[in-house]
């Protein structure tokens, strides 16, 4: 059985090796575009783009015929993004113009506009596939910052594959609804931490070896339920919540990787800060409901509470070690992957 289960896990390394060239059309990632006054009818433009490799998105800025362009863009891969930037100059300081994602009707992701002007005004909106236009207005209205930023804190946990992983082996791991309640309590109160801290500009950490660090995290956590699947009693296992929060912090400073990427304004940080946490809260209590309303349906199966019956093992504990194998192949091949792009 375990032999079998290695075979899966290795697959699923194999798979996850060549998922990003298999679904490059199907990237979730959001693009960034950041517009920054730096005179009086003049811009810095700064647009990213996911990319793998040397293949980005066709995805391209469109603005109006009244915007020109003062220098011509110069491009760079950067983190896994394509990041041009040039200049641009409007009469009006771009206020009452029009702007465009080309493209973005194509794709599945979104693209984040920020605009920001020297007297401390911002614009933020979100544009997507059914809405790849805006006009640009005065400010962002605070609703709109809050709605935006809850809404990229799910979409980051629920796209973020390790971290959600992270959280699958921390549940599958802990022993009762009491110790569960305490070991996300623990994971969520360090990352919260961390990434206030990283957006605020107290704590800056290289993002590359935070990466990997967080897929060596998982390998741990998944290592742990095999060692409790043995009868061992480490301190993960007795005390999940203490490694949680040791985690956590890293994991936090993961979460402020994909914050800085997009920025957040500058009139309205807490708000925007705020709103992203609370947004992969959300997105993190939405996937451990996911996962105990599947183990409940399958309870009430028929032939799985036959199983139950005759094995005296119940499908939840029947699952550790699958899970164990599965989250461990895939995360021991991002570490492996990671700590290789540290040193290329």
């Amino acid at each position: 059985m375990r032999r079998l289960l290695l075979w899966i896990a290795l697959l699923c390394t194999a798979l996850s090796a060549s998922l990003p060239s298999i679904s490059f059309g199907h990237e979730l990632r959001p693009a960034a575009l950041s517009i920054v006054q730096t005179a009086a009818e003049q811009f810095d433009v700064t647009w990213r783009v996911p990319a793998r490799g040397e293949m980005r998105l066709s995805l391209y800025v469109q603005f109006d015929d009244q915007t020109l362009e003062r220098s011509l863009p110069s491009a760079q891969m950067v983190g896994g993004y394509y990041v041009e930037r040039w200049a641009i100059s409007h009469p009006q300081a771009l206020v009452g113009s029009t702007l465009s994602i080309e493209g973005l009707a194509n794709t599945m992701t979104d693209a984040l506009v920020r605009i920001s002007w020297l007297d401390g005004r911002e614009q933020i909106r979100r544009l997507m596939p059914d809405q790849t236009q805006l006009q640009v207005e005065n400010r962002a209205g605070m609703l709109q910052v809050a709605g935006t930023y809850f809404v990229l804190g799910i979409e980051h946990i629920l796209l973020g594959i390790d971290h959600l992983l992270f959280v699958l082996a921390l549940v599958v791991l802990v022993s009762g609804g009491g110790q569960l309640v305490a070991t996300i309590t623990a994971f969520t109160l360090a990352h919260s931490i961390t990434l206030a801290l990283a957006v605020l500009g107290v704590v800056t950490v290289p993002q590359a070896p935070v990466e990997a660090v967080i897929a060596l995290s998982i390998v741990f956590i998944a290592t742990e339920i095999l060692h409790k699947l043995e009868g061992r009693k480490t301190l993960a296992i007795r005390k999940p919540w203490v490694v949680a929060f040791g985690f956590g912090l890293l994991h936090g400073l993961g979460f402020a990787g994909a914050l800085s990427e997009i920025g957040v304004p500058e009139h309205a940080i807490p708000l925007s800060l705020g709103l992203f946490n609370i947004g992969v809260e959300a997105g993190q209590l939405a996937f451990i409901a996911g996962v105990a309303a599947l183990m409940h349906l399958l309870r009430r199966v028929k032939p799985v509470q036959l199983w139950e019956v005759r094995t005296g093992t119940s499908i939840t504990a029947a699952s550790a070690l699958p899970v164990a194998y599965l989250v461990g192949g895939l995360s021991a091949w991002w570490l492996i992957d990671r700590t290789i792009a540290l040193v290329v």
